[in-house]
């Protein structure tokens, strides 16, 4: 006969096993590269990614010079990263069956990245997508779009990117979003262009493209078009 405490036991290592899974869940995908893609886990270790390798929560991830990445996202969302660009995975949950506990939240420390949403958003709590910066946090809604943090410098991100004066820009594609900061905040429509200087200046629209330059793109995603080339192979950096 199982004593209590056995049991007890038990379920603890199934309640640990099941958050341990929960955890280690694929936050997205890899799938498509052109360059090269760097990744530093939580728990300090670092790898050059290929097409198919996974990316979770907590990931900085970071492409290099004359580098894109593409990564889809288990609810649907695809982001692109640009040349010279890093990102941090802050926090991603999705689960099917629990929309009320869906969170994207995506940390842009450098460079420029396009988005496209998936479910999350959506469903359940429509402020769950978003983009944080130096400057300003990018709530998203059903939209596709690009953000550049040129604070300081970006050097690369696109053919004339280190001409442009040093701040946060956005364009947005389809849907809208939404530029915030303690400064105040604006809703960013289709085919507008956003401009934050400072932290201490409001985000504002700018009369039109300031010479982005952000519709060039090396491989297909949706609503683009363009070759694909093929990236390295997966590998441990030591």
């Amino acid at each position: 006969m199982i004593s209590r405490v056995a049991v007890s036991g038990l379920v603890a290592l199934l309640v640990a096993g099941a958050a341990q899974t929960t955890w280690a869940q694929t936050a997205g995908t890899v799938t498509h590269l052109s360059g090269t893609l760097s990744v530093m886990r939580p728990d300090g270790s670092a790898r050059i990614l290929s097409r198919r390798s996974e990316v979770n929560s907590g990931d900085l991830l970071a492409t290099q010079r004359d580098s894109y990445a593409q990564i889809n996202f288990t609810d649907g969302s695809t982001m692109t990263l640009r040349p010279n660009s890093q990102i941090r995975i802050e926090d991603y949950r999705f689960a099917q069956d629990r929309p009320q506990e869906d969170s994207s939240f995506v940390r842009l420390l450098k460079g420029g990245l396009r988005t496209i949403t998936g479910l999350i958003g959506k469903r359940g709590n429509m402020d769950a997508y978003r983009i944080g910066t130096s400057t300003a946090t990018i709530g998203i809604r059903g939209s596709s779009g690009d953000t550049m943090d040129c604070t300081e410098g970006c050097e690369g991100v696109t053919l004339n990117s280190d001409q442009l004066p040093r701040a946060l820009y956005h364009a947005t594609y389809t849907g809208s979003y939404i530029l915030s900061n303690d400064q105040g905040s604006v809703i960013v429509e289709e085919k507008q262009f956003a401009i934050v200087e400072d932290r201490n200046a409001a985000p504002r629209i700018l009369p039109k493209d300031p010479g982005l330059n952000f519709e060039i793109m090396p491989f297909a995603i949706p609503g683009q078009g363009g070759p694909q080339r093929a990236g390295p192979q997966e590998c441990v950096v030591r």
